[in-house]
């Protein structure tokens, strides 16, 4: 019998990547509303992707088995 294969989370497929190396790129919050009152530059750093924090990298590559 072949073995079981396991299922990609799309929730998380979809707002998380994992580089060759194996970190976790993750968008930052707040570019949704409220971006008058924002600063171009800081509109700019939020824009860009970041590395996820190491604690949360082994339960994200559960949910994302095959990137």
């Amino acid at each position: 019998m072949p073995k079981l294969k396991l299922k990609t989370n799309k929730g998380a497929a979809k707002r998380m990547r994992i580089t060759a190396k194996g970190k976790v790129l993750r968008r930052k919050a707040g570019m949704r509303h409220l971006l008058s009152g924002k600063s171009a530059s800081r509109k700019r750093r939020l824009g860009k992707a970041l590395v996820a924090e190491k604690a949360n990298a082994p339960s994200v590559k559960k949910l994302l088995p095959y990137a």
